[in-house]
């Protein structure tokens, strides 16, 4: 009968500690054991205990009788396969990679086991817990910090906001983008949030050019936005700009994180080649 259902939310209370919570998600929804233990795992599954809600991944957790499980069941969501981010630096506290198109920033209540953070906890060693600090698109590609504790990403999420990491791009995007200032500044708002970003022209071949960026802030699609408004698309963006018709991946790279590592007390700087 599971075969059919590719959505359902379902949220049931626990009536009793002895009720295994597995057979109350499988006599409520109609999903296979198999198939609620494999969204487990992906992510899908939380435990509302009060004011507390998290996700739930392993059936051999004991629950109390007033506990609310969530199952968020998407066939869709939980059959994609996350692409593979490189490790570019491990710091124990917190780790950089290098994150590739399609890879999500973070999750949803549907599922996080296509995110760079569950990659983490899955493939690093030892193992230990992630968390999210900033993000990068998941159309876009490049640079992405991870911390591993609520107090390094705390430290590292207060950088960020301060304004104290140098983050920078490279962007090609469709037309001649030689005959602009250097940099060109873009002041604006985004949602009703300032929004800041530099454009600096590299080369120009085909009609596309490449361009360095820098931002003071980071607005959601911030550097596709002012790129689109300003005329010069990002080549691939299927949001802003005619990405449908280029049949290539975003072009946007985040190539340099820079800032004061709150572990080793010392500047640093990661760059992809």
């Amino acid at each position: 009968m599971d075969k059919q259902i590719e959505r359902i939310e379902s949220h049931l209370v626990i009536e009793s500690p002895d009720e295994n919570f597995v057979d109350i998600l499988q006599r409520g929804t109609g999903l296979s054991k198999q198939r609620i233990k494999s969204a487990m795992t992906k992510g899908a599954v939380w435990v509302s205990r009060g004011r507390t809600t998290q996700r739930l991944r392993r059936a051999t957790r004991k629950l109390r009788a007033g506990d609310e499980i969530h199952l968020y069941y998407d066939l869709q969501v939980l059959e994609e396969i996350p692409a593979e981010p490189t490790l570019v630096a491990d710091v124990g506290a917190y780790s950089v990679w290098n994150k590739p198109f399609g890879l999500r920033s973070q999750g949803s209540k549907w599922g996080d086991h296509c995110t760079v953070t569950r990659w983490a906890e899955r493939h690093l060693q030892p193992e230990r817990p992630a968390f999210v600090v900033h993000r990068l698109d998941r159309a876009a590609n490049g640079l992405i910090l991870v911390a591993h504790s609520k107090t390094m990403a705390a430290a590292l999420s207060k950088l960020f906001r301060d304004r104290m990491i140098e983050k920078r791009y490279r962007a090609t995007v469709a037309g001649d983008f030689s005959q602009q200032s250097i940099p060109l500044r873009v002041d604006t708002y985004i949602d009703d949030k300032h929004a800041v970003s530099e454009f600096s022209f590299m080369r120009v071949e085909d009609d596309r050019s490449e361009v360095d960026v820098r931002i003071e802030t980071g607005r959601k699609h911030q550097i596709r936005r002012h790129l689109a408004e300003l005329g010069f698309p990002i080549v691939g963006d299927r949001l802003y700009g005619k990405g449908a018709s280029d049949g290539v991946d975003l072009q946007l790279t985040a190539y340099l994180l820079a800032f004061h590592c709150p572990v080793a007390d010392e500047a640093v700087e990661y760059r992809l080649p």
